[in-house]
């Protein structure tokens, strides 16, 4: 068995660490070659060894710490610790900002005031909505927390929500939830259960708005020969804060599109896992993200490809302003042994538009077979392109209307992948808002 194991160094929640290692993980500068003003350009230091398990080899110690597939999996809460920064899955995210989510606590639901609220539309001739109890399928059987506030989610949530696309039915209209928190201070746990059933093609929006403490859990299947686009957009308002789970199985010969958007609230977090049950299975996840002054946005993503000739395909484009803005991307892909004629390949690009932004950027790649069709990432933070605008204001576009075109040109190629016009519409005109605060 060959294992690869793309990571960097341990750095035990020290920041000078984690940035060193989140640059040298792969985030280059993009073409505009130099740093932003004020910026620490000397040399990040060396990175440890990589834990690599040759052929021959026992796995390392260090490489069976970070194996992403390994990871502990529990509905009981006790299973799992509160998230400390010497936590590899941890280590980047600023844990006083989401400690709210780290109590076991309720709902707080009120007669006629509920924490959160969610409103649901099916398409038409879509079965109704209905609920799902623990245990009750297909209610925790892709999704299993990985973390305490997913955990507590799951076991603090009475009744899931349970939308169904039907078999052999293609809808033209898209299932929609929308999320509206009613409060700043107010716990709210949510676990949602999408299921599209064998050859049916659909397409859900899950749409966050408001203010709510919210640990949500959303559980995805896609059975055989099946399409599905999933759309969730965090449009929160600034004080925010939010941890989700999202774990998707798709089905032989199967199709899942996750799209990631956030553009709202103090603190996101989420945690996207897509897995294969048969062969010929499709895995796309996209996503976009522009973080202002003192937000934070947290983007961790995991592709388990444990069945042959299955593919997957990542792409996130983040872009930052403001001082304290701040964003982490973390991708993991693991091919397992018996995942043999897999094809995957993973991108991250952030755009850091003013002074005080700091983007984390983390491709992984683990390989336990040499027959696969191809596997590759590409990760990138850096400021405008200095051709992109030269070329731009040598053609009589002034220098602010410039840096605007070049924005939405690194945005274009995510917005234009999204299927729902409504929505594509509605985040070309929250960027240019962004960048009216930035730019004018």
């Amino acid at each position: 068995m060959t294992t690869t194991d793309v990571k960097g160094a341990e750095s035990a929640g020290d920041p000078t660490a984690n940035e060193a290692v989140g640059h040298a993980a792969g985030a280059a500068p993009v073409a505009a070659g130099t740093a932003l003003e004020g910026t620490d350009t000397t040399a990040a230091p060396e990175l440890e060894e990589e834990n690599l398990s040759l052929p021959g080899q026992e796995v390392s110690a260090a490489h069976a710490a970070l194996n992403r597939g390994a990871r502990l999996r529990s509905f009981e809460v006790a299973d799992h610790a509160v998230p400390k920064s010497d936590i590899e899955e941890w280590r980047f995210t600023p844990l006083r900002r989401f400690s709210a989510l780290f109590e076991d606590a309720a709902t707080d639901d009120r007669e006629g005031d509920p924490a959160v609220d969610h409103a649901v539309t099916v398409p038409e001739g879509a079965p109704e909505p209905s609920t799902l109890a623990p245990g009750q399928a297909p209610r925790g059987t892709v999704l299993v927390p990985e973390d305490l506030p997913t955990a507590i989610a799951s076991a603090r949530t009475e009744q899931a929500l349970h939308l169904v696309a039907a078999k052999n039915v293609a809808y033209d209209a898209p299932f929609r939830v929308d999320i509206t928190g009613r409060g700043a201070h107010r716990r709210a746990n949510a676990h949602l259960v999408i299921e599209a059933q064998e050859s049916s093609s659909s397409i859900v929006v899950l749409n966050h708005t408001g203010s709510a403490q919210y640990a949500q859990d959303v559980e995805i299947l896609v059975g055989d020969n099946a399409q599905m686009t999933v759309i969730t957009v965090h449009d929160w308002d600034d004080d925010a804060v939010h941890i989700a789970q999202h774990h998707a199985r798709v089905g032989r010969d199967a199709r899942l599109k996750h799209v990631a958007v956030t553009l709202g609230g103090s603190a996101v977090r989420l945690n996207s896992i897509g897995e294969y049950a048969a062969p010929g299975g499709e895995i796309e996840k996209l996503g976009l993200y522009f973080s202002d002054e003192g937000q934070f946005f947290e983007n961790r993503l995991f592709i388990d490809h444990s069945a042959p000739n299955c593919t997957s395909n990542v792409a996130y484009k983040g872009a930052l302003q403001g001082k304290g803005a701040r964003s982490v991307w973390v991708g993991d892909v693991l091919i397992r042994k018996e995942a043999e004629g897999t094809n995957t390949y993973e991108l991250n690009r952030n755009l850091v538009l003013t002074e005080g932004a700091r983007a984390d950027s983390v491709p992984n790649l683990e390989i336990e077979t040499g027959e696969i069709e191809g596997a590759g990432h590409a990760a990138a933070t850096g400021r405008f392109d200095d051709e992109q605008l030269f070329y731009l204001r040598a053609r009589g576009i002034p220098e602010i209307e410039a840096r605007r075109l070049v924005v939405r040109g690194f945005f274009a190629e995510i917005i234009q992948q999204i299927d729902v016009p409504e929505v594509r519409e509605r985040l070309s005109a929250a960027i240019e808002d962004e960048l009216a605060r930035s730019m004018n």
